[in-house]
């Protein structure tokens, strides 16, 4: 059936009818064209190329129609992805400010009660140094009046050796019994 339209096709549309004339002769090139446009709208219809072209055009609009809702999901999801990581950001940026907060406080506290412990340690070593440089003025004053003992004995024993005679040594010894033995009683 094709081949027949094809035929009529190819006959009508020969430039041999193509001939000026009255509008409604073979001969006539705008009733020729009319013809064979005529035809050609016949054949559409036949095959039904209208209903398919609609139907193409349907399958393209539901397709163009799916993609931009599958790209308005996608560009809502993006959104909402975007809000999610702008909330986390400003949680974390809130934690990271908590814990510098926190780091400065126990900066400061640490540092004050570093300073505590420096003046307890320098009030432990004034002290220390208090007790060394009284010690030692303590030595130094026993020191002297050992020494000023051992020269006062050695000068009391030149001025008593001067002046002992047998006499008074037997005295001396005889107060110095008397007195031991007061006192061991």
């Amino acid at each position: 059936m094709r081949l027949i339209f094809t035929a009529l096709f190819a006959l009508s549309a020969s430039p041999a009818f193509a001939v000026s004339g009255p509008f409604f002769s073979l001969k006539n090139t705008d009733f020729v064209v009319l013809i064979a446009f005529l035809i050609l709208v016949g054949i559409m219809l036949y095959l039904k190329v209208p209903k398919a072209i609609g139907d193409m055009l349907d399958k393209r609009a539901a397709s163009i129609k799916s993609e931009l809702d599958e790209a308005k999901a996608l560009r809502e999801e993006a959104q909402s992805l975007l809000a999610s990581y702008e909330r986390k950001q400003k949680e974390v940026q809130a934690q990271a400010e908590r814990i510098v907060a926190s780091a400065k406080d126990e900066a400061t506290k640490a540092a004050a009660t570093a300073k505590e412990e420096i003046a307890t340690s320098i009030t432990r070593r004034l002290a220390a140094a208090e007790e060394q440089i009284a010690s030692a003025q303590a030595a130094a004053v026993k020191d002297v009046r050992d020494q000023a003992v051992v020269v006062a004995v050695g000068a009391a024993k030149d001025v008593i050796a001067k002046q002992m005679d047998a006499k008074s040594a037997g005295s001396l010894i005889d107060d110095s019994i008397a007195t031991v033995a007061d006192k061991l009683h």
